[in-house]
């Protein structure tokens, strides 16, 4: 899913305008494990020098040398930002000038992850990573563990997302958690009378889901309801995952729209062209400010994400890269994405100032935030989640 920020104006009409995408004008969106000489697009005013690939690292870094002036950074859309394209929002100066670490900046877009040969891993220093990267990542040994004894902001990051299995493995810590969201029903309340999980899939249409292979996990969780043998939404049977599926084909087929960048949701509601959407909390309040009825349906259990930032294991810059990883945990900067990105901050210090209306979407920091959210993990047979979605969202 490509990210977009999603910033709302209201006009006279009562109408919805949303900003396009981030991405300043010459930064290239690349696959990554693209070289850096063909693929970077630099933060500042250049790349820094290359160096050799490292050896992959089997145990976490007992303490950090000097940095080596520069970092290798491959990002999502939004993750990290300069000022490119709004001059008030920005960290990587900030953490340029307070490390010495210049910045090369990579910008990829999760939809490529599954191409062969993606993250070789001394072609970037760190990478903000979805669950689904990050599972392929720590499963193909393409991720360092980490020693989170090195990383100031790292206990500030409550239990639930630091033992997340997108980001750790056994005993060992592969990934340091930046932003969250929960995947909710929302319903235009004009035309819905209330509205539930199963409404994605029983209602008549149009409906709007996230095209997503792991998607499938909210039709796992109807079935869940429904009285099926499933414990956990992510690892499903070859059975239960044909199984859920078919909730998609179910039903009004014509109905079933799919989206890939967020405003496409707020676009859909703000037109009327949607009756439902799996959305996230942020999408509502974006609406109601706009003075559309969009609800949130508020049942549990759902499904949510964490995403994270992890170290290569072939780091060639691994000092600087510890020094990325704790200035991303810091609630500066958390503050600052989650303003921009309308995700929840892993770090609750950073719901203050532009923060506070994200953070109250989410509930961070209160008892019901993470109650009954199943948290997305790259599933083990997760091939057979793409084929299966690709007939769903072709």
């Amino acid at each position: 899913m490509r990210r977009t920020h999603v910033a709302v104006a209201v006009v006279s009409a009562g109408l919805l305008t949303a900003c396009g995408s981030r991405s300043a004008p010459g930064t290239e969106t690349v696959t990554p494990g693209a070289s850096a000489a063909a693929a970077s697009a630099t933060a500042s005013s250049g790349p820094g020098p290359s160096a050799p690939a490292a050896t992959p690292t089997p145990t976490p870094a007992a303490s950090l040398g000097p940095g080596e002036g520069t970092v290798s950074v491959v990002a999502l859309d939004g993750y990290a930002e300069w000022g490119g394209v709004d001059p008030k929002v920005k960290w990587i100066g900030t953490f340029e000038k307070e490390t010495g670490c210049k910045v090369s900046l990579r910008i990829y877009d999760p939809r490529q992850e599954e191409k062969p040969g993606d993250f070789a891993p001394a072609s970037f220093d760190v990478v903000s990573a979805t669950p689904e990267v990050g599972g392929r990542l720590m499963a193909e040994g393409k991720a360092a563990p980490l020693n989170t004894t090195l990383l100031t902001g790292y206990d500030k990051i409550p239990k639930r997302l630091r033992t997340l299995p997108s980001v750790t493995r056994g005993e060992q810590v592969y990934g340091v958690p930046y932003v969250w969201a929960t995947n909710e029903v929302l319903y235009d309340s004009g035309k819905v009378r209330s509205a539930g999980p199963e409404s994605l899939f029983e209602d008549k249409g149009p409906v709007m889901f996230r095209d997503r292979p792991l998607t499938l996990a909210d039709a796992a969780l109807v079935l869940k309801e429904r009285g099926a043998d499933i414990e956990d939404p992510f690892d499903l049977t070859d059975e239960q995952l044909d199984a859920a599926a078919e909730l998609f084909r179910s039903g009004d087929e014509g109905g079933r729209l799919f989206w890939h960048d967020p405003i496409e949701v707020v676009q859909a509601f703000a037109t009327g062209s949607v009756r439902l959407a799996q959305a996230t909390p942020y999408h509502a309040d974006v609406l109601s400010h706009g003075r559309k009825p969009v609800k949130v349906a508020g049942d549990r259990p759902v499904t949510g994400w964490a995403d994270s930032w992890m170290l290569s294991a072939g780091a060639p810059h691994p000092s600087c890269a510890y020094k990325w990883l704790d200035f991303t945990a810091s609630a500066d900067v958390q503050r600052k994405v989650s303003a921009w990105m309308g995700l929840a901050p892993a770090n609750p210090e950073a719901c203050t100032g532009a923060a506070r209306r994200i953070c109250a979407d989410y509930e961070v920091g209160e008892p019901r935030a993470f109650k009954d959210v199943y948290f997305a993990v790259r599933p083990e047979a997760y091939d057979k989640w793409v084929e299966r979605w690709s007939r769903i969202a072709p």
